[in-house]
């Protein structure tokens, strides 16, 4: 009966979060199994562009160190915010929200080249709450039951949070980072005056990842006058281009 519970939410859920956690679980599982190792993921530009091991491009986010504490803090958080994220703002916009994270995780690398950094999947976490909190801030949150606050402050809370467990703040100010300036692009200058949509998914992004919005012009015959004798697909709910957009969203605020 839980197996069959867990495997019901795990189909519901969306297919860039589905994805996304399920490669960070099965890479931390096979490096604790010793099937990998770290150093086969990590990032590293030599490693990268003079050995072509590009995979460490994407590795690199997948892993997010041996489970415990750290390991399953940040699989949570990853997991409710993308949920929500691509459930909220990004619904029905499957590949805009594959764009932010390929917008992000680029900026990421970027930074990476000038620091010390070798895994970024916390960053990475972090950039995900920031513009979940940035796009509801009218939520009020419950951190473990200590404290009350508006949810743009969650970022700020789980940095203090590293600081206590004793991890650098390095990574978590990249993901605030990264996180605001596509906030900043996505949602605050195309409302401003002279401003524009600088974000755009390219349209092979959307060819194969949304699907397409019902003709409105389309007629079916009705279901007495269709050929053949059995019932030709059934009924879908249509979906609008762009998808429900979040009514929190604050466009107005950098």
């Amino acid at each position: 009966m839980a197996f069959q519970t867990f495997q019901q939410e795990y189909m519901q859920t969306p297919p860039i979060t589905r994805l996304y956690a399920t490669s960070c679980v099965l890479t931390t599982a096979a490096v604790q199994l010793e099937i990998l190792s770290p150093f086969q993921l990590y990032f590293n530009p030599d490693l990268i562009f003079n050995h072509f091991e590009v995979w460490r491009l994407i590795t690199n986010f997948m892993y997010f160190g041996t489970i415990g504490f750290n390991f399953l803090f940040n699989m949570i958080f990853t997991y409710r915010y993308c949920r929500m994220l691509e459930e909220g703002s990004f619904r029905g916009r499957t590949a805009d929200f594959f764009f932010m994270f390929l917008f992000g995780g680029s900026l990421m690398t970027i930074i990476a080249l000038f620091v010390n950094l070798v895994f970024l999947g916390q960053a990475f976490t972090i950039m995900l709450v920031y513009v979940w909190s940035r796009r509801n801030p009218y939520i009020r949150m419950n951190f473990f039951g200590l404290m009350n606050f508006p949810a743009p402050y969650l970022p700020w809370v789980l940095l203090g949070f590293s600081v206590l467990l004793g991890n650098s703040i390095i990574v978590d100010l990249i993901g605030m980072i990264v996180g605001h300036i596509y906030f900043f692009l996505e949602d605050v200058f195309p409302s401003q005056r002279g401003g524009f949509k600088m974000l755009k998914t390219p349209s092979i992004l959307n060819t194969l990842l949304d699907t397409p919005p019902e003709d409105p012009s389309y007629n079916p015959l009705p279901e007495e006058e269709r050929p053949g004798g059995y019932e030709w697909g059934g009924d879908q709910e249509a979906q609008g281009e762009g998808g429900e957009q979040n009514q929190n969203q604050n466009q107005g605020q950098d």
